[in-house]
């Protein structure tokens, strides 16, 4: 957890952007990201030079080397000292922005090598928006006072970040709630052994936490070499057509410990994915509306579902992707739980009766708020191609923690560990009834309601007898009634004559 002075400071470096005319809450992080990673290039080498010097050996491969290092784009010789922060963040204001926007900034742009790439490789096309050298210097002031070495701290600190980018209602379309999450990694478990996808990664938060999950429940094994090899650059993937988010999420696993994680610039839905039967776990919450190009996606999700939704489409790719065995966990839009359009029933037929569809979880409305009151539900499912769906386990939840409008205010109320607890028990669901808020529903039921899988179609309410009185004793009391208003009418007469 980052304490309260954290949070001033990044508050505080925050409204700095805002009254240096930076208001764009994503513009902001971006920006933000680009510094964060200029004081880590640094604090990292000297952390190491410090090593190197206590064990009387030499450094190999510095970041910043000895020398002079060649710009691009202004063909001048920069000293490597000078791009260092520890040394960039002592000059005057005017001094320091010319070192930064012209020098510091293109180093890291072009810095393409090494543990760095999975960060740099997305800075070909980013641009430096910080206008004012004392908006600056009052920035870097801010994080100067951070240990980016310190990645627990760092990563809560990022995490903070995408909280004010999402809370600003500014672009929070990208960021799925935190505690939604890490709900769906809880109920999926990762394990040392799986590889895992978001192929609609945004900021990265499923991969993320998924890689926490990994470090906190399997930290000795991670001391194997190739355990540890397989969690830095083979465990976790990710993809999105936006080069801003990449950077976004890259940024934000660095600071959870993935340095090398495989992320791409990549349209999941088009033909150039070609990933097939690769992964054995994938957790994500696909985009639900947009422009889709109709001739660019893939002809193997079409045949699976023909459709031009994107969460159908989505579905499709999950099952295409995952190995035999692999399982998936994925947010959908509630439409996609009862809609009739061919496209929709096929997707929910495809993994009925093709695989073993396991869990539907319907969330409140207001997961999303404040920026969307769209309904939302969780598919989990396991590919199989042989089918296998017996029984379908329901989940109403009906609270998150949070308060369902605007304000998202934190409640006692959630139902998070109870949906967590039971998905992991499934046995004594069996005596659940369909009056519950979870329960299980033979396949052959959902067959018969046309794969329909949303919860009211199977959910049992109880109806309160309510007794009315007979008609002439109501038609009395409303003659009485009208008799005692002709009364009132009568002396308000008498009164104002």
């Amino acid at each position: 957890m980052i304490t309260g002075e954290i949070k001033n400071r990044i508050d505080t470096i925050w409204d700095t952007f805002w009254t240096g005319g930076i208001t764009n809450s994503i513009t902001i992080l971006e920006q933000m990201t680009y510094l964060f990673f200029m004081k880590m290039l640094d604090d990292a080498q000297r952390t190491k030079e410090a090593n190197a010097n206590a064990w009387g050996t030499t450094l190999k491969d510095p970041t910043f080397k000895e020398g002079l290092w060649h710009n691009p784009e202004t063909d001048k010789d920069v000293p490597y000292e000078q791009l260092r922060w520890s040394v960039f963040r002592n000059l005057e204001a005017e001094a320091m922005y010319r070192t930064i926007s012209k020098d510091v900034f293109v180093f890291i742009k072009t810095l393409g090598e090494g543990k760095e790439s999975a960060y740099s490789r997305f800075m070909a096309n980013a641009t430096f928006l910080i206008q004012s050298p004392r908006t600056l210097t009052k920035i870097v002031e801010g994080i100067n006072a951070l240990d980016m070495n310190n990645r627990d701290t760092m990563g809560d600190v990022y995490e903070y970040v995408l909280g004010k980018m999402a809370a600003s209602g500014n672009n929070g379309q990208f960021r799925t709630p935190r505690h939604i999450i890490q709900m769906m990694v809880n109920l999926m478990q990762p394990t040392l052994k799986d590889t895992i996808c978001d192929p609609a990664m945004g900021s990265a938060g499923f991969i993320v936490e998924s890689a926490k999950y990994i470090q906190q429940h399997y930290k000795s094994e991670l001391l194997k070499k190739e355990n540890s090899d397989h969690y830095k650059s083979g465990m976790l993937h990710g993809f999105d057509t936006d080069a801003t988010m990449l950077r976004i999420g890259a940024m934000n696993l660095m600071l959870h410990g993935v340095d090398n994680p495989d992320i791409a610039y990549r349209d999941s839905l088009s033909t150039d994915n070609t990933d097939e039967n690769k992964y054995s776990l994938c957790l994500a919450n696909p985009p639900f509306t947009g422009s889709l190009d109709n001739e660019a996606v893939s002809k193997s999700l079409l045949a699976i579902t023909k459709t031009k939704k994107t969460e159908l489409l989505f579905l499709a790719l999950f099952v295409r992707m995952l190995q035999i065995g692999g399982r998936c966990a994925s947010i959908v839009p509630d439409g996609v739980l009862f809609g009739n359009s061919t496209g929709h029933k096929s997707i929910r037929k495809e993994l009925i009766d093709n695989h073993r569809l396991e869990a539907v979880i319907s969330m409140p409305s207001g997961v999303f708020q404040p920026y969307s009151g769209v309904s939302t539900a969780i598919l989990i499912f396991t590919k199989t191609n042989a089918g296998g769906t017996d029984k379908v386990w329901f989940y109403d939840m009906k609270a998150d923690g949070f308060s369902l409008d605007q304000k998202r205010n934190e409640v006692t109320e959630n139902d998070i560990p109870d949906v967590i607890a039971r998905f992991h028990n499934l046995a004594a669901e069996e005596q659940r009834t369909r009056k519950e808020q979870s329960f299980l529903v033979p396949v052959e039921e959902i067959r018969e309601k046309d794969y329909d899988l949303s919860i009211n179609k199977y959910k049992e309410v109880d109806r309160e007898v309510v007794t009315y009185d007979a008609p002439e004793v109501i038609l009395e009391r409303i003659t009485n009634l009208e008799k005692e208003i002709g009364l009132a009418i009568g002396e308000l007469n008498k009164m104002l004559h």
